[in-house]
């Protein structure tokens, strides 16, 4: 993590840019100054909160496998499932791949196809648009998440420190989140069918958006435009104008293969982190505008933590038994992004006060073995309420 001398360069830079800013007769042109520099403002989504979620992703495995109920027989039956829902998901998704091949198979009784390539190229390209285009392996895992219980239900910190004295122990979640209500993070509502409703809805949307873009990417002369176009809209609304031009710069170069993977596995990093954290979203209720402030405070980190869990989870086979394992350190995250929560009767205003990352600069500088004490200056003075808090 970047320490106090690490940062006085970048410092120093942002200095110099907002002078250098200052220097332009930009009130004779139609910009507004305040604007432009929040567009080139990448203090949310910078190397070193990357680089922090990325570690995390390999911080909350850690956690996550050091939890005791870990090997119960009730979780070793989980991971069996997760390992059988993998070779299931692989089968799944096979089947339209043998079914080209038994049909080229057929026709190539009557045709020779032994001096042409189309009929791979059929095959690699259906492959290519199940696995980047449409997600189609990624889907099916979350979709897991509502069929059968994973493993984000343990209670890790809670049971290796059940022993220790609570006032060494950071501030619990678990006790208060756990008398919240759960409802859908998005409709509010705890009917688990209209809840599969929107997840398939949102897959459905992302699904035909992306293949709208892939197919128009063919279009002559302007479909070499598209993907970079993409790329630009998407990133501009994450990083600022500045990166999102050098990406489109980029890619107008690039080949449309690698666009295509690098442009779906950030969305897919992003889609994986929102059902990663609807739990959490079940139980703390923001509104639309509250959520979206939430993510852009913690963007960077969040995209680190997302992406080292969605190269994991490409492994075949076991990829839904990671996914699980994702699920629970989700889990150790929200302890380090988020405030304890309180009592049930002070959500809203919790939520409220959730927008903001307040311990951020804190977190993002404490090395890894101190992590956490991240909550521990915050306490109440008061011994004895700490001891009852954790009990």
């Amino acid at each position: 993590m970047a320490t106090a001398e690490q940062r006085e360069p970048r410092e120093k830079l942002d200095k110099q840019l907002d002078k250098q800013l200052d220097k332009l007769p930009l009130e004779k042109l139609p910009f507004d100054k305040e604007k432009l520099k929040q567009e080139f403002d990448m203090s949310h989504f910078d190397l070193n909160q990357i680089l922090r979620g990325i570690q995390l992703t390999l911080v909350g495995a850690h956690r996550a496998l050091q939890n005791p109920a870990l090997f119960t027989s009730d979780h070793y039956r989980q991971a069996g499932i997760a390992v059988l829902s993998g070779l299931a998901i692989r089968l799944v998704i096979s089947i339209p791949i043998i079914g080209v091949r038994v049909f080229l198979w057929i026709l190539s009784l009557f045709i020779s196809l032994d001096h042409v390539t189309w009929d791979d190229q059929i095959v690699g390209g259906l492959n290519f648009i199940e696995e980047y285009v449409l997600q189609v392996p990624f889907f099916l895992m979350a979709l897991m998440r509502y069929i059968t219980p994973t493993l984000d239900n343990m209670q890790t910190y809670v049971q290796k420190h059940k022993n220790e004295d609570p006032d060494k122990l950071r501030d619990m979640y678990y006790p208060n989140l756990r008398m919240y209500k759960v409802s859908d993070g998005s409709t509010h509502t705890t009917s688990t069918a209209e809840a599969i409703s929107m997840f398939l809805y949102r897959f459905a949307r992302k699904g035909a958006i992306s293949l709208t873009v892939f197919a128009l990417s063919y279009l002559p002369v302007v479909g070499r435009f598209v993907l970079p176009a993409a790329s630009f809209y998407t990133f501009n609304n994450a990083v600022g104008l500045g990166p999102a031009s050098l990406i489109f710069g980029t890619g107008i170069f690039l080949p449309k293969r690698y666009i295509v993977i690098f442009l779906q596995s950030y969305f897919a990093s992003r889609s994986l982190m929102r059902e990663l954290l609807e739990p959490y979203f079940s139980r703390v209720h923001f509104t639309k505008e509250q959520k979206k402030n939430w993510f852009r405070n913690r963007e960077g980190l969040l995209f680190g933590f997302a992406i080292g869990f969605y190269t994991m989870i490409k492994i075949p086979l076991v990829g839904v038994l990671i996914y699980g394992i994702a699920e629970a350190s989700t889990a150790y995250l929200i302890t380090k992004i988020t405030d304890p929560p309180p009592p049930p009767a002070e959500r809203a205003a919790f939520a409220e006060s959730q927008q903001e990352w307040t311990n951020k600069h804190e977190f993002l500088n404490l090395s890894l073995s101190d992590l956490d004490a991240i909550h521990l200056k915050s306490r109440p003075a008061n011994p004895t309420g700490d001891a009852q808090k954790h009990q």
